[in-house]
């Protein structure tokens, strides 16, 4: 089965949503068209878009039902967007904040409220379609934890910080960026249902499935990973490794000694 038929078959129905502040009604305008248009791009079915020309009533909205993600312009009459900002961050640690702006001279204050993002006017579509698509993931990856069932205990995992997953006689273990690894008594097909291909993951070998993510180089029979494990990848798989590798990893850097 090809890769782009695999991943269609795995996608659902997506919902997020996004708001964009800013004075400038013209601007307002074209860049809610170009947010709904990668909305469009992206499958995501149910996106919503909406439109604020003032801080208060984003500070206002917010509150009654919270956005996913927010662009937000900085210089703004009466209140602007950097206390609208601090403002929000009050009460919401976790909305991904993107600033719009004609000027450099706020990126430093976009850090203190954590800002995900700063982009520059005019907004470049490639440097926006790659903030949304990073931002989007974040929040699929943030809201989307599997469940491992250890011998004694019960572990809530969050699938980007799986490095690979190794089937071991009754048991499975299953090898976490940081080190640690969770001895699992679930069946290792279990794996192959819970992590997905969207998101970088692979089964490489018949007792391997690898995240794509925390490859580190590759050879025609075998990946590197970052921790420095060697994990071996089938001859029946090469080929739709390779393709998935550069589908994931692809803008990004990487060693390959293919």
């Amino acid at each position: 089965m090809q890769l782009n038929a695999r991943l269609a078959d795995q996608e659902v129905t997506r919902t997020m949503r996004l708001a964009i502040c800013d004075d400038d009604v013209a601007f307002l305008s074209h860049s809610s068209s170009m947010v709904r248009l990668w909305a469009t791009m992206r499958n995501i079915d149910d996106a919503t878009v909406e439109q604020f020309a003032d801080g208060d009533a984003l500070i206002r909205a917010h509150s009654a039902t919270p956005f996913d993600v927010i662009l937000l312009d900085v210089v703004m009459p009466l209140v602007n967007g950097i206390e609208v900002a601090r403002e929000i961050r009050v009460t919401d640690k976790g909305v991904k904040l993107v600033f719009l702006t004609s000027s450099p001279e706020y990126a430093v204050d976009s850090y203190t409220v954590k800002a995900s993002n700063y982009l520059l006017k005019p907004i470049d579509p490639a440097a926006l379609t790659q903030c949304l698509d990073e931002l989007a993931q974040e929040t699929r990856a943030a809201e989307r934890k599997i469940v491992i069932k250890g011998a004694r205990s019960v572990h809530s995992v969050n699938p980007p910080v799986i490095e690979y997953v190794e089937a071991q006689g009754k048991h499975v273990k299953v090898a976490l960026a940081n080190g640690r690894t969770i001895d699992s008594i679930e069946p290792f097909y279990s794996f192959d249902e819970k992590l997905s291909l969207e998101d970088g993951f692979f089964k490489c070998h018949r007792s391997y499935i690898i995240n794509i993510n925390h490859i580190s180089s590759y050879t025609s029979d075998e990946a590197t990973m970052r921790s420095g494990v060697r994990i071996p990848i089938s001859r029946s798989c090469r080929s739709e490794f390779k393709e998935l590798y550069f589908s994931v990893i692809f803008g990004k850097d990487g060693e390959s000694t293919w």
